[in-house]
């Protein structure tokens, strides 16, 4: 697989009839979506705008739900910061899980949302390298900035930082080691993270910065190692949730579902930290 250097561009037009779907290439593709598709909503189900990370968890907490309360629930995996954009554009979501609070924040702000929402969980951040990499899975950034400076580095995921808050936390903690002028010519940007993942657990880059949500799901974990970056070298991922306006009931159910124990403690298990 050839990855350019940088993947980045516009998202395409948006309307109402119309939502995102996951494009999947590969089995590795299919657990972790790389781009968006054109697709009708079904009438009388959920439809959720989540961040990328949450993939694996969702998958078995929409599982659980629609099991216990007999409705439809789509889930469509991408940046929180492009889901912010499309539905202030009238994308007809019904809930949004950002990995980043203040996109909530901005959509309740422009009268979008039913109320401000609440958080679901913190996320970290932390190095993954691939089998054959010659780079060690360090959280301290050491051996990347001595792979700088021996050449052994040609390649590095991380998500897009214009837009996606993954990638917004990954160049925080590279600025906060001193590595982000350095490494920018490197940089391999996946539009989201699960993009950035699949170009890191691909080979494609000799590693990146990734969620630790998303590095501890088998299909990633078999790839590779892992390596938590400390949560002080960057802003914290508050991520949070909330209905947005005009959602049918299922919505609310689903939301209110996701604050459970239950639900909670899923969260917990893929690395999300319990808010508060």
């Amino acid at each position: 697989m050839t990855v350019p250097e940088t993947v980045v561009g516009p998202m395409p037009a948006f309307t109402r009839r119309h939502w995102l779907c996951g494009l999947s290439q590969t089995a590795l593709a299919c657990a972790l979506p790389a781009g968006v598709c054109a697709r009708t909503p079904a009438p009388n189900g959920v439809t959720v705008a989540a961040a990328s990370d949450l993939k694996f968890a969702l998958d078995e907490l929409v599982a659980r739900f629609e099991r216990d309360s007999g409705s439809r629930v789509r889930v469509v995996l991408g940046s929180s910061g492009q889901f912010t954009s499309q539905i202030l554009q009238g994308a007809p979501f019904h809930v949004f899980m950002s990995a980043d609070e203040r996109f909530v924040h901005q959509l309740a702000d422009a009268g979008h949302t039913r109320d401000r929402g609440r958080l679901y969980g913190l996320g970290r951040i932390g190095v993954f390298v691939p089998q054959g990499s010659p780079l060690r899975a360090d959280g301290s950034l050491r051996d990347l900035a001595a792979a700088l400076r021996d050449g052994r580095l040609r390649r590095w995921a991380i998500a897009n930082p214009e837009h996606a808050p993954y990638g917004m936390r990954a160049r925080e903690a590279l600025q906060h080691a001193g590595l982000w002028q350095a490494i920018q010519p490197h940089l391999v940007l996946g539009e989201n993270i699960a993009q950035a993942a699949q170009f890191a657990t691909s080979g494609s880059t000799q590693g990146g910065i990734l969620a630790l949500s998303l590095a501890r799901a088998p299909a990633v974990a078999a790839r590779g190692a892992f390596d938590l970056i400390p949560r002080e070298w960057h802003a914290p991922l508050a991520q949070r949730m909330v209905v947005l306006k005009d959602a049918p009931a299922a919505a609310a159910a689903f939301y209110d579902y996701l604050a459970a124990p239950a639900a909670q403690a899923i969260l917990a298990r893929y690395g999300f930290e319990p808010p508060g």
